[in-house]
């Protein structure tokens, strides 16, 4: 507990981190390239970023990129952030919100790109709407996404994985729909850039294969 206070009192003092009490965490909607980034550069977000493992090292890849990483977990957030400090990463901030709130900070279409990582499965049935790639959620992603933003989506997790199949499937606005269910044998290895999350790391070590897949939202 005291060291999650200590990484709580250390975000409370970066800019890199937009949290609840900072005043620009209210006013950022619509603002991240005006009053945050101060370009006018692509936007990439990271949802259920964690530590922001994939957020940091896109930023570090794409310095004509600007990169969020999201998640409510402010001690996972305090890593992502102290990453960026020391190496003095600007391109890249962290936003600690739940990814049900999104859209109370970002406005329609100022996303160019979304990356959704590892996100707790939610197993329980009770739990479904919940999940991260629930319709309910892709039709907020579509709002904040522009007309030809990305979404990209790995897990470790088949059920998981095949529920948002299920869910892209059910849908009549999807289009370019890639899907490997075996990551690193697959072509679209290389456009993930062998960037591995913590959580990544533990589960191809137990011998888990990656799941991956990317798609746009057709507009009318």
């Amino acid at each position: 507990m005291k060291s999650k206070l200590k990484k709580f009192a250390v975000i409370a003092q970066r800019d890199n981190v937009l949290e609840p009490g900072k005043e620009i965490y209210h006013q950022i909607k619509g603002k991240w390239n005006t009053d945050y980034f101060k370009n006018d550069h692509p936007i990439t977000a990271e949802f259920a970023c964690g530590r922001g493992e994939y957020s940091i090292h896109l930023a570090q890849l794409f310095p004509e990129r600007n990169y969020v990483g999201v998640d409510v977990k402010g001690d996972r957030l305090w890593k992502g952030s102290s990453i960026a400090v020391e190496q003095n990463i600007t391109n890249v901030a962290f936003l600690r919100t739940q990814i049900l709130m999104i859209e109370a900070f970002f406005v329609e279409a100022e996303l160019d790109e979304i990356w959704l990582t590892f996100p707790d499965p939610r197993h329980r049935k009770r739990d479904v709407k919940r999940r991260l790639t629930n319709s309910r959620f892709l039709d907020m992603y579509k709002k904040i996404l522009k007309p030809e933003g990305v979404f990209r989506f790995k897990t470790d997790n088949t059920p998981l994985f095949d529920y948002t199949i299920e869910e892209l499937q059910s849908r009549n606005d999807i289009k370019e729909l890639e899907v490997t269910y075996d990551l690193y044998h697959s072509p679209l290895r290389a456009e993930c850039f062998d960037i591995k999350t913590r959580f990544e790391e533990m589960f191809t070590a137990k011998g888990e294969i990656i799941k991956y897949l990317r798609f746009k939202f057709k507009h009318e």
